[in-house]
């Protein structure tokens, strides 16, 4: 599925849908070019699961956890070189917990993704514009694929 997004406020309305769709488990990964919009999508997401912190991306620290109504975890895995450096971070505990698991960059560890996860790639259009290409596998992506047409409706 596509999505234009043409500005911030878009930006929060989308992040608002797709943390509607989050359950315990939900991995979601974002991907696009450096200032594609990977870490602000996700601060509009930690925001509606109650995190009160100010999220920035973790890329020097690989992962950042947060406390809100489900535990948060935001990793950035752009400076990874190899799947045994995710092993010794200990990336299972976060990616199959009870929480939520947004990974920026994942097409770094692309084979070490659970099957089930939301895959989110952001290009740059002209200004504010982006384009979100979202495709996934498993019930959390069905719920935010029918809850994205839902949105797509409300704003024809």
């Amino acid at each position: 599925m596509k999505i234009e997004i043409r500005d911030l406020k878009d930006t929060e309305k989308i992040g608002k849908v797709i943390a509607g769709a989050l359950e315990k488990g939900s991995v979601v990964c974002l991907d696009g070019d450096l200032g594609a919009g990977k870490t602000t999508l996700t601060q509009f997401i930690a925001r509606e699961f109650g995190v009160n912190e100010y999220v920035t991306s973790p890329t020097f620290t690989i992962i950042k956890e947060y406390e809100g109504k489900l535990p948060f975890y935001h990793m950035d895995v752009y400076r990874i070189e190899s799947e045994d450096d995710m092993y010794d971070l200990g990336y299972e505990e976060y990616i199959y917990s009870d929480g939520v698991t947004i990974i920026e960059w994942s097409n770094n560890i692309i084979n070490m993704l659970p099957e089930n996860r939301i895959n989110i790639y952001i290009q740059r259009g002209y200004g504010e514009t982006r384009i979100l290409n979202i495709i996934g596998k498993g019930l959390v992506y069905d719920k935010l694929i029918e809850e994205l047409k839902n949105y797509e409706n409300t704003c024809n």
